[in-house]
Formats: C-alpha cells, sequence, structure tokens
C-alpha cells in the first residue's frame, strides 16, 4: 500500500512540475511575442502595433544630457507615429536580448540599432487577463564607435 501512495504522489509531483514548466514556457513566447510586436512596429512606424504592446498606463522615461529625467506618457509617444507603415531600414535592426520573469511581472532587455545610434530599452511587463502587456520603459542611446580611415593622399 505504501508503494502505491509514493507511486501516486510521485505521478502528481510530476504533473505539477510539468504543468508548471508549460506554463513558464507559454508566458515566454507571450512576452515575446509583446517585445517583437513592440519591435517590428517600431522598425516600420506601425502606431497599431506598438499601442498594441503597450499597457494604457505605459510610460517611457529617460535623461536628457544625463541629468534631466523625463517622463513621456503613452499617448504623447504615440505621436511619434504619424506616417504610414512601411518596411524596415536596411540599416536598422532590432533583437531582444533578455527576457526574467517572475509570477505576473516580467523585465525584457532590447537593442535597437540605427545607422547611428544603439537604443537599448529595459521593459516592466504585467501580465493581466488580456495577456502581457509592457508598461514601463526606460531608455538610452548610444552613438555607434566608427573609424575614420584618413585618406590618402595623392602624388
Amino acid at each position: 500500500m505504501r508503494k502505491v501512495l509514493l507511486l501516486i504522489g510521485f505521478n502528481l509531483l510530476f504533473l505539477n512540475f510539468n504543468a508548471q514548466t508549460d506554463d513558464a514556457a507559454s508566458d515566454w513566447n507571450q512576452i515575446e511575442k509583446t517585445l517583437n510586436l513592440y519591435i517590428d512596429g517600431v522598425g516600420t512606424s506601425d502606431s497599431v502595433k506598438v499601442s498594441k504592446s503597450f499597457h494604457n498606463s505605459w510610460q517611457l522615461k529617460y535623461l536628457e544630457d544625463d541629468q534631466q529625467l523625463n517622463i513621456i506618457k503613452k499617448a504623447k509617444y504615440m505621436e511619434r507615429f504619424n506616417t504610414a507603415p512601411h518596411a524596415k531600414s536596411s540599416n536598422w535592426s532590432g533583437r531582444i536580448v533578455f527576457i526574467d520573469i517572475t509570477n505576473t511581472a516580467a523585465i525584457g532587455k532590447v537593442e535597437i540599432s540605427t545607422s547611428k545610434l544603439l537604443f537599448t530599452d529595459y521593459f516592466n511587463l504585467m501580465k493581466t487577463k488580456d495577456g502581457w502587456f509592457l508598461v514601463d520603459k526606460i531608455s538610452t542611446r548610444t552613438p555607434h564607435k566608427t573609424v575614420e580611415v584618413p585618406a590618402m593622399k595623392s602624388k
């Protein structure tokens, strides 16, 4: 009888572990989808995609001149997308660097590279009954390092 109860106990333990693993994989995929929706939307100036990735309470925080903290609300940020969606530029790329999840909260790091700048964005995400949403973003940008090649002098 003890063996049967032990066997049932182990089966229940493994079933619970598998369910948690499936939930974590599902959350990971949903967060990845949300971040990619943002990346694709920014890359193509698609306001619908960007807006779908944001929770209504979303805000951007960044330092101007490394001193002044600026906060931009969702509605103001969305004003930037005043052109029709277009194809991504050949010198534009975006990628997810990492995702970390704890229960219904997560963080994601995204890098977006343009011809002149590398933007590093850190997102706070929350899981609601409607899925995962970006709720806050802090951002910084760095000029790409370029190497100047001296011009050859003609003789």
